[in-house]
């Protein structure tokens, strides 16, 4: 049987709803990964950086709910 996904996650004492925490988890290993595309000037290679940064967020939202959310 798969285990139902959690309506809300315990953090320090507080109940987060899950949404929240995969996009400031996501958002944060978006900003990372941004970093070092910078970093190592491989982030010139991007038409639109506001963009390709919006969709390395969702990708990493993405990959970080599969993590956190996993059924």
């Amino acid at each position: 049987m798969i285990p139902p996904i959690p309506s809300e996650l315990p953090l320090g004492g507080v109940y987060l709803p899950p949404a929240l925490v995969v996009g400031f988890f996501g958002l944060a290993t978006a900003w990372i990964v941004t970093r070092l595309l910078n970093h190592t000037r491989l982030a010139r290679f991007f038409w639109n950086p506001p963009l390709a940064f919006l969709a390395m967020w969702g990708l990493c939202c993405a990959l970080v709910g599969l993590f956190i959310l996993a059924p």
